[in-house]
């Protein structure tokens, strides 16, 4: 870890139809960390990240990536979007390219690598995954297992300097959740820097390096995986992780 984060969000607040979403979110986020955020569906986890995406134009505070305020009126969101990857839940991915192609739109046309390169990275990444095979095959004839390693896989194909992944798991079914679950664990290994949203209580106790707990908007409480899962200070965080434990899902 570094003094100097890569990512630091400053007081962020946004509102939608007069009912604030994020309330003055602070978080740093240093380079090679992976961070989890954990709290109940509508607490704001997707929207701090789509936030931080620049998908979301916040109504107050700063986002800064690599000591640049990317939330500036003046910065450029797609210059600061070719150093973010984000992973979605629902893939994403465009049904009318084929696997090789939705990996390779970004790194030709934002990041402008030729295109033999680019194509020769991608089929790297393929065969790291184990979807070399798949190479020519369109999105919607993929079960939900390679879709989510292919949106995974064009993420990674920026070479970006931070991963956003939103609740990536939360479209398979159960028996495929370790398979992509793995994938990030590979990630982590490899240094990548990644901000995580999970319902897998049990994934993010055992990745992640710090847990944030989000509560209506607030980023109630954080910590290391072993204080926030067995020794939490927040009330609202030991009536969450109750509520866990009831459903067999810690």
């Amino acid at each position: 870890m570094t003094d100097s984060p890569l990512l630091r969000v400053e007081g962020v607040w946004k509102t939608y139809h007069h009912h604030p979403v994020l309330r003055g979110v602070d978080l740093d986020v240093a380079k090679h960390e992976v961070v989890c955020l954990i709290g109940a569906s509508g607490s704001g986890k997707s929207t701090l990240l789509r936030s931080i995406n620049l998908l979301e134009t916040i109504d107050d505070g700063a986002i800064l990536l690599d000591g640049r305020d990317i939330t500036d009126v003046e910065a450029d969101p797609d210059e600061a979007r070719k150093h973010i990857g984000m992973v979605f839940q629902s893939f994403n991915l465009f049904p009318h390219m084929s696997v090789l192609d939705n990996i390779t739109l970004a790194p030709i046309k934002v990041h402008k690598r030729p295109r033999a390169q680019a194509v020769e990275e991608a089929r790297e990444l393929l065969a790291r995954f184990g979807l070399d095979a798949k190479a020519g095959e369109y999105p919607d004839r993929l079960s939900g297992r390679p879709q989510q390693r292919v949106a995974i896989i064009r993420a990674m194909a920026t070479r970006p300097s931070l991963l956003l992944l939103d609740e990536v798991t939360s479209a398979l079914d159960p028996e495929l959740v370790t398979d992509v679950l793995g994938i990030i664990r590979d990630l982590k290994q490899s240094g990548m820097t990644m901000v995580l949203a999970t319902h897998e209580m049990g994934f993010a106790r055992d990745i992640s390096d710090t847990v944030c707990f989000l509560h209506d908007g607030i980023l109630l409480e954080r910590g290391a995986p072993e204080q926030i899962f067995t020794d939490p200070t927040e009330p609202r965080t030991r009536e969450f992780l109750q509520r866990i434990l009831e459903s067999r899902r810690l």
